[in-house]
């Protein structure tokens, strides 16, 4: 057996900062910010901002409205530019690896927080919600919360309470928490929930354990039952904003396909839309903020079904398929499963919920399975392990690693992916948790988030097709070169660190997982990629199962695809997470306030990439404008219209397109992918019914589709929109329009994102 090498301190080189300053490779201007609603009215302003010059309008003012601490700052009283932002949450990770002995000398922590500095000022990559939020306000501001968490204390190598939420910040956006079946646990639950949204992060639970109303009490009687402890959590949650003003709470509930009350869960969300159509159309508003859904209940939730290859053997086979008690495991009802599966699909198409699970699936891939099954998500359903766990996310943005003539920087996204991983991991024993077991698993698994945006736009500016197979081949060999170097880095720092705690007990799943991973290469289509990126994605995984058999990795999972709903509007991402396009019109902030519609900044890049020139490029553009579409374009080849497929439109790309998309990523993911499979309107519960199935075989973790118009929320049909509209939810913040991208409504005016962490 190879000799394990004595540990020492990381480096970090200073690739892009090269020895200088980031500030000093930024150039800088000043711009005042000014957000109005609809109407005109000032939503919000902020004057004299120092920021990046390369940043747009938008960025600035999401940064800005969203990000800026808005009280307790010395002297100005709140934080007042890019700068100031980003040297905060910079010093809060460097200053948490100093203390953590990260590093070997003084001299790598000065490159790592230059280039760390530098990633985030060019919008190269950007830190989950809660990091902006929270990170640093103790040591930047001495601002305090007076709040109970809890944390790990390196001194007494134990996890403690500390009473200052800010002195040890909550930063992980996604976790997952369990419940037992008492009436102490549901309202420990809710308590925890509320922390958690409070800070800015979204949870998922698996209520399955919960009794049915079929059920006896140990006292006598039946249950209340699942749907009314739902109802109460629901509640909670819509009085409550994630992060004091950022976004409504975000959380996912799961019950499992055997779960007595099945039925009424599939059902509940779709009833209550129900309720919610005839109140819009008696009159009240439509919104989600409006009365019509502030009266109906499981508005607040994405809800997700657990779906085992047993259920769907009895489903094929058409047999009947029992539902369980979950005191005595004994059957209380049965249902013939195809009925059930019908179920699931008539609720998707009237309402969009419930989405699935695929729980084999998801556990064939689990790296700690000596722990615990995998049994929940978080809100999005890219976060999946153990109960009680949290997980950091960071994005990164995927043109910013390619030049103008196309060409991939690979050695500049893997460093990239590096610096985001070390100081994700570094997060993770300085960061807060709601209570002493999610602090405890935190530590002992350490399960991070690395991903991506702005494929869609990526791939337009490429020239190339989001439904192909060299889409698919680009989009599989990113992610695989992302996932190896962020396991790469796990390693290493297990080489100086040590494992994570709980890899001992697990190291031959983790293994089998990390060699899964690697045999996943040979699905990527090579020869339609440009030479020397499968001899790279190669030499990183055989780097990374060399060291990880030696000397273990440092995290129990490294990688999912988030939604990237606000922090996608701050890195000046067209497109989010792995989503295409959702519309070729888009609307430009303009500074001091007001905005105007243009054409996609793809588009133009990806029309000179496929050649054509300038007059054909301008009447091209036009025609996009007006017509919100490259059909009716007659400068454009027809070989080329696949290039510019939306998610919505009349030339939307086809259901098939997203879930193959999904499955060229899924096998280089420790997690799953957060995406909306969107439908046209006219779409059918079996096309619902066929989506769900293909998911299954194509070895997706999870999916969620959205049928056009089929919110009551919704009060615009593309089908039926003038050229330039798209279908909109209107922002709960400033009432303006909202666009759907991986099952969260964002809004591009003031960043504000529902139902999304």
């Amino acid at each position: 057996m190879a000799k394990k090498p004595a540990r020492s301190g990381l480096k970090v080189s200073p690739f892009f900062t090269r020895g200088k300053t980031a500030e000093s490779l930024v150039r800088w201007k000043k711009t005042d910010a000014v957000i109005r609603d609809p109407q005109g009215r000032i939503h919000f302003e902020m004057k004299g901002i120092d920021r990046p010059e390369s940043w747009s309008q938008l960025a600035v003012e999401i940064a800005a409205s969203r990000y800026f601490r808005k009280s307790g700052v010395p002297r100005s009283g709140h934080e007042k530019s890019v700068r100031q932002l980003v040297d905060r949450v910079v010093n809060a990770v460097t200053g948490a690896a100093k203390r953590q002995k990260y590093f070997s000398s003084s001299n790598e922590i000065r490159n790592f927080s230059e280039e760390l500095r530098y990633l985030l000022l060019t919008q190269r990559a950007a830190f989950n919600s809660p990091v902006w939020f929270n990170a640093g306000l103790w040591e930047a501001y001495g601002i305090s919360s007076d709040n109970t968490v809890y944390a790990w204390d390196d001194k007494k190598k134990a996890v403690r309470a500390y009473r200052n939420a800010y002195e040890r910040p909550q930063c992980s956006a996604c976790f997952i928490q369990s419940l037992e079946d008492s009436i102490e646990a549901i309202f420990d639950l809710a308590k925890t929930e509320a922390m958690l949204f409070k800070y800015g992060s979204g949870t998922g639970t698996n209520f399955s354990r919960l009794r049915s109303r079929y059920e006896e009490l140990q006292s006598g009687g039946t249950s209340s039952g699942l749907i009314s402890f739902l109802e109460v959590l629901d509640r909670g949650a819509g009085a409550i904003k994630s992060g004091g003003t950022t976004r409504r709470a975000a959380k996912m509930v799961v019950v499992d396909i055997d779960h007595p009350e099945v039925p009424e869960f599939i059902d509940w969300k779709m009833k209550e839309e129900e309720k919610a159509r005839v109140l819009i159309a008696a009159g009240y508003p439509s919104d989600f903020e409006g009365a019509a859904y502030k009266t109906v209940s499981g508005q607040n939730a994405n809800n997700s079904v657990r779906i085992t290859n047993k259920f769907l053997k009895a489903v094929k086979e058409k047999k009947s398929w029992p539902l369980l008690a979950r005191t005595s495991g004994k059957t209380v009802r049965e249902f013939p499963a195809k009925e059930l599966w019908d179920r699931i699909a008539k609720a998707a198409w009237a309402c969009a919920d419930p989405g699935l699970q695929f729980h084999d699936t998801i556990n064939e891939w689990h790296t700690c399975p000596a722990d615990g099954e995998i049994r929940g998500s978080n809100p999005c359903s890219e976060y999946m392990f153990l109960d009680d766990s949290a997980c950091n996310l960071a994005s990164l943005n995927l043109t910013k690693f390619f030049d103008d003539q196309g060409v991939f920087d690979a050695e500049g996204f893997q460093h990239a992916s590096r610096v985001m991983y070390l100081a994700q991991d570094i997060l993770v024993d300085h960061s807060s948790y709601p209570t002493e077991t999610v602090a405890i698993h935190s530590h002992r698994y350490r399960p991070l988030g690395l991903g991506f945006a702005n494929l869609g736009s990526l791939l337009m500016r490429l020239g190339i097709g989001y439904d192909s197979e060299e889409g698919r081949a680009w989009a599989g060999m990113l992610t695989a070169l992302m996932h190896g170097t962020a396991y790469r880095t796990s390693a290493e720092i297990a080489e100086s660190k040590g494992a994570f705690p709980g890899f001992k007990k697990n190291k031959t799943s983790m293994l089998r997982v990390l060699r899964k991973h690697q045999k996943a290469l040979d699905g990527i289509s090579w020869p339609l990629l440009p030479e020397g990126l499968r001899e790279t994605c190669k030499e990183v995984w055989s780097d990374t199962l060399k060291r990880a058999s030696v000397t273990g990795v440092r995290n129990a999972q490294a990688t999912v695809i988030a939604p990237t709903g606000t922090i996608g509007l701050l890195m000046d991402c067209d497109t989010t997470g792995i989503e295409p396009d959702f519309s070729l019109n888009k609307r430009k902030k303009l500074a001091g306030g007001g905005e105007v519609e243009i054409v996609n900044q793809s588009v133009e890049p990806a029309l000179r990439k496929l050649g054509y020139n300038e007059q054909e490029i301008k009447n091209t553009l036009n025609c996009v404008k007006r017509m919100n579409s490259v059909l009716p374009c007659a400068d454009l080849k027809p070989e080329h219209r696949a290039v510019f497929a939306c998610a919505t439109g009349p030339d939307a790309l086809s259901p098939d397109a997203h879930l193959k998309m999904m499955a060229a990523v899924q096998p280089f993911l420790s997690g799953a992918i957060s995406k909306t499979v969107n439908l046209p309107a006219e779409a059918t519960v079996e096309q619902i019914e066929n989506v769900y199935w293909r998911a299954w075989e194509l070895g997706l973790k999870s999916v969620a589709v959205y049928r056009d118009g089929s919110k009551g929320g919704q009060p615009l049909s593309a089908a039926k929109t003038a050229p330039t509209e798209n279908p909109f939810v209107k922002c709960p913040e400033c009432g303006s329009p909202t666009e759907l991208h991986s099952g969260c409504y964002r809004c591009s005016n003031c960043g504000f994102s529902v139902g999304c962490a």
